[in-house]
């Protein structure tokens, strides 16, 4: 299965439509049916790391299956492990004989308790480390990793860190990822006002709670959350980070350019030429090593993917076969 294989119908060729309905309550109710009708059993994990943060999982298998590996799954900003695209991936690899570790970043679900630092996208270490305990618990499992939007990103850097951190990884997918934080924000500004404002909402939630949560540590006042995505941003980085400014913080993510060249893990990266978020430029300028693919559809959107009026995604599909291929070779 490859990105040419897909083609919804023409009602669904349009990027918007795409993107509003992946995550709309409609797919919701699908994505619950599909990951239900798996007949799985699932597994509520607090994973620690070895610098004291908390993160929260959950763990499926189908009783009584052979299990061919494990996939953790890493969802997209202001997403979480129960995100629709998170359940509706779970369901296909389930369906194709593996088990799933559904990972919450810091801050995401109902996670705001477990950690007082707020999350930030350069938080790739807690990430790594997690992934290590997942891998400890679940031993004889090969471990494959996908992801979407920044889970995307996550997911990559994670394959870049996986040697040097002696995580054996077989393969990684990831769709739609962020490459160049820098122009995923000048998209944004830039493009229809609904995708800074479903951001921006998300957002100044997580952080409202996270207040409320600890109102010692943080005292921000509710003219700081009514900040747009940019000054909000950088009042972020300036005080909860250690990056200093904007450019910085933003390149500390970066995977744009030549910064993939030297993954050793095999990586399939799905990308959509009409994505509304994440500039399609920046994966012309990739310089991939050859056990990386690219693959560009001329179709959907931001992590949409959507197939037909029931809609089922190509991109969870095309995450199974991806992966189920590596576990065969």
């Amino acid at each position: 299965m490859t990105a040419s294989d897909y083609a919804p119908p023409r009602w669904l060729r349009n990027a918007h439509v795409q993107s509003v309905l992946g995550s709309s309550p409609l797919r919701r109710r699908r994505a619950e049916q599909r990951l239900a009708e798996a007949g799985a059993r699932t597994e509520s994990h607090l994973i620690e790391t070895a610098g004291g943060v908390r993160l929260h999982g959950l763990h499926s298998l189908v009783p009584g299956a052979r299990s061919r590996g494990l996939v953790l799954l890493l969802h997209g900003w202001e997403g979480s492990a129960e995100s629709n695209y998170m359940r509706l991936t779970a369901a296909q690899l389930l369906a194709r004989g593996f088990e799933v570790f559904r990972l919450n970043f810091r801050d995401h679900g109902d996670t705001h308790h477990l950690n007082e630092g707020l999350f930030h996208s350069n938080r790739i270490d807690e990430v790594v480390e997690a992934a290590l305990e997942i891998a400890r618990r679940f031993p004889h499992l090969p471990l494959s990793v996908a992801g979407y939007s920044l889970g995307g990103n996550f997911a990559l850097r994670l394959a870049l860190r996986a040697p040097q951190a002696g995580l054996d990884l077989v393969h990684v997918a990831s769709v739609c990822p962020v490459l160049d934080p820098a122009q995923t924000m000048d998209s944004m500004e830039a493009g229809l006002p609904v995708y800074l404002w479903y951001f921006e909402r998300k957002w100044r939630g997580s952080l409202a709670r996270k207040r409320a949560l600890f109102p010692a540590l943080h005292d921000f006042d509710d003219r700081t959350l009514g900040l747009s995505m940019r000054p909000l941003t950088q009042w972020m980085v300036e005080r909860h980070t250690d990056y200093g400014t904007l450019d910085r913080y933003f390149d500390g993510y970066s995977i744009a350019r030549e910064r993939l060249a030297a993954l050793a893990v095999p990586v399939s990266i799905l990308m959509a030429a009409d994505d509304p978020v994440i500039p399609l430029a920046g994966f012309r300028e990739l310089v991939l090593p050859p056990h990386a693919r690219l693959e560009i559809a001329p179709w959907g959107g931001h992590c949409g993917f959507l197939e037909n009026a029931r809609l089922d995604g190509f991109a969870e599909r095309w995450i199974g076969d991806r992966l189920a291929a590596f576990a065969a070779a």
